[in-house]
C-alpha cells in the first residue's frame, strides 16, 4: 500500500511540511495535547468549567451569543469571574448577534468590569464593511487552555426534546501546550482589529503538554490560508479524504481538486446537512453535487436536525477541525480559526466519528442514464452492436402518467429508507426556478407599483453617496494633516 505524505520522514516529508506551512501561513507547532469534543452539550460543560476555574484571564470570541438560558449561563459565569478580579474580554459578531443579544444583555458584565466589543458593526465610510464577519468560536483561559469549534452559544445547538428536535451535530477541540499561545495571539489580533487594546500579561507556559503537532490557522479577510491548505491536502491525499461541512458551496478550483483526487482512486467523501437552517445555501450545495458524483466523490446527507461540523481527515494521518466552511465566505471573507493536526491517533478518532456519522446519513447517487431512442447498444456477449428500437409515441399524459410519477417518487423514498441511498434529482432546476420566480415578481412589482422599487434604490444610492462622501472627507483631512506636518518639519 502506498505510504501517505503525512507518515514518512524522507525528504519528501520535509517538502510537504514546507508546502503546508507556506500554504496555511502557519507553522507546525509540536508538543500539544488535543481532545476531540463532540456536540454542544459537551462543549458547554467544558467551556463553563474552564471559565469558572479561571485565575487571570478569560478571552471569548464567538459568532452568536444568544440571550437565552445557555447565553445567560455563560454571561453569569463571566460576571462572577470579573467580580473576582479576573480579566474578561468578549468579542462577538454584529451580524451573528443581531436580534440575538443586545446592550442590555451585556450590561451586567460591563458593570462587573468585563470588556465587551462588537466585531464590524455598520460604519460610515465602509459601505461594504458588513461583508466581513467574525465567524470564530474561541475560548482561551489563563493562556493555558484553549478551545476552538463550530459551536455557537445558543440553546438551538441543544435541540428541543419537547418538539422532537435532535441536538445539532458539531465538532470542536480543546488544546493544551504551545499552540494555545497561537490561539491567544489570534484573539489579540481580532480584538485589536475591533478597536480594543489588551493589557500586558505573562504568557502561558510553552512547555510541551503532549505529543501532537498541529497548525493553528487563523484566517483573516483576503488571506485565503485555509483555502490554499485545503487545495494542498486534496492534491496530496493518496487513500482517503473525508469531509464534513455545514454550508458547502464548492468553488470550481476546489471541486476540480476533489474530482481529480477521486479519479486517481482516492476515497473522497462529503457529508453535508440533509435539512439546513439556511435553506438557500442547501439548495446551492445540492446544485453542485452532480460534477462531484460523476467524478466518483461520494456525497452523503445527514438525517438529523442539522450537522454543523466543519472537519476533514486524510489518509488516517492528517485532520482539520474548526469554524471554516467550504465556501468563499469562510475562505476569503471572514475571520475563522481551525487546527490542522498531524497525528495518527487524533486522525483515527475523527475518522471513527465520521463513520458513526455516516450511519445516520443517506448517500446520494446518480440515476442511471436513460438510453436515447435509436442509440446503439453493445451486447454483453460480444455480438455486433444493435440498435435499440424506438418506443411508439405515448398517447397521452393523463392520470396514468401522474400515477407513474408518484409511484416513482414513492419508490425513491422507500428505497432511500431501505438502502440509505437516494437518487439525485434534477438539482440544477431548483435555483433556476427560484431565480425566475423572484425576477418575475420584481418585474410585476416594478410595472404595477414602481415606487416600491424606486424608494429602496434611492435609499441605497443615498447610503453609498454618504459613505463615499465620508471616505473622501477623511482622505482629504489625512492628506492635509500630512501636508501640515511636512511644513512644520
Amino acid at each position: 500500500m502506498a505510504s501517505s505524505p503525512f507518515e514518512t520522514t524522507r525528504p519528501d516529508r520535509l517538502l510537504a511540511a514546507q508546502a503546508l506551512s507556506r500554504a496555511a501561513g502557519a507553522p507546525l507547532v509540536a508538543g500539544n495535547a488535543v481532545e476531540l469534543l463532540i456536540d454542544a452539550a459537551v462543549h458547554y460543560q467544558r467551556w463553563l468549567a474552564a471559565i469558572r476555574q479561571a485565575r487571570s484571564r478569560v478571552l471569548l470570541e464567538n459568532y452568536i451569543i444568544r440571550d437565552d438560558a445557555i447565553g445567560r449561563a455563560f454571561r453569569d459565569a463571566l460576571v462572577e469571574r470579573a467580580l473576582s478580579g479576573v480579566f474578561v474580554a468578549v468579542l462577538y459578531d454584529w451580524v451573528g448577534c443581531l436580534n440575538q443579544s443586545g446592550a442590555a444583555f451585556w450590561k451586567p458584565l460591563r458593570e462587573a468590569g468585563g470588556q465587551v466589543r462588537t466585531y464590524n458593526p455598520p460604519q460610515l465610510g465602509k459601505p461594504f464593511g458588513w461583508i466581513s464577519r467574525d465567524h470564530r468560536k474561541v475560548l482561551v483561559v489563563d493562556g493555558e487552555l484553549g478551545f476552538l469549534s463550530g459551536v455557537c452559544i445558543s440553546e438551538k445547538w441543544l435541540g428541543d426534546a419537547a418538539r422532537g428536535v435532535a441536538p445539532w451535530r458539531d465538532t470542536g477541540v480543546s488544546l493544551r501546550g504551545p499552540a494555545v499561545a497561537e490561539v491567544e495571539a489570534a484573539f489579540t489580533r481580532s480584538w485589536s482589529g475591533s478597536g480594543g487594546t489588551l493589557p500586558a500579561w505573562t504568557p502561558g507556559s510553552s512547555d510541551p503538554m503532549g505529543q501532537v503537532a498541529l497548525r493553528v490557522i487563523a484566517t483573516e479577510p483576503s488571506t485565503a490560508g485555509l483555502y490554499r491548505l485545503d487545495q494542498q491536502i486534496a492534491a496530496m491525499a493518496r487513500r482517503t479524504l473525508w469531509l464534513t461541512d455545514a454550508y458547502f458551496v464548492g468553488v470550481a478550483p476546489y471541486v476540480q481538486a476533489l474530482a481529480a483526487a477521486a479519479r486517481d482512486g482516492v476515497d473522497v467523501r462529503l457529508l453535508v446537512p440533509g435539512s439546513s437552517d439556511i435553506p438557500m445555501v442547501a439548495g446551492l450545495s445540492r446544485s453542485g453535487y452532480r460534477p462531484l458524483l460523476k467524478a466518483g466523490v461520494r456525497v452523503f446527507e445527514w438525517n438529523g436536525s442539522m450537522i454543523h461540523a466543519k472537519t476533514a481527515v486524510a489518509d488516517g494521518q492528517w485532520a482539520r477541525v474548526g469554524s471554516s466552511n467550504l465556501n468563499i465566505a469562510s475562505w476569503l471573507g471572514n475571520r475563522e480559526i481551525d487546527v490542522a493536526v498531524e497525528d495518527e491517533g487524533f486522525a483515527a478518532q475523527l475518522a471513527g466519528q465520521y463513520e458513526k456519522d455516516l450511519a445516520n446519513a443517506t448517500e446520494i447517487v446518480l440515476a442511471p442514464r436513460p438510453r436515447r431512442r435509436g442509440e446503439r447498444v453493445q451486447p454483453s456477449d460480444g455480438a455486433p452492436p444493435r440498435t435499440r428500437p424506438s418506443r411508439p409515441p405515448r398517447g397521452g399524459r393523463g392520470s396514468s402518467g401522474r400515477a407513474a410519477a408518484s409511484a416513482l417518487r414513492l419508490a425513491n423514498t422507500v428505497g432511500a429508507v431501505l438502502t440509505d441511498r437516494r437518487v439525485l434529482g434534477d438539482t440544477d432546476t431548483g435555483p433556476l426556478l427560484t431565480g425566475t420566480a423572484v425576477l418575475a415578481l420584481l418585474a410585476i412589482v416594478g410595472a404595477l407599483w414602481p415606487a416600491m422599487l424606486a424608494w429602496p434604490l434611492a435609499l441605497l444610492a443615498a447610503w453609498f453617496a454618504l459613505n463615499l462622501g465620508v471616505r473622501a472627507w477623511r482622505s482629504r483631512r489625512a492628506h492635509l494633516d500630512r501636508g501640515a506636518s511636512e511644513i512644520d518639519e
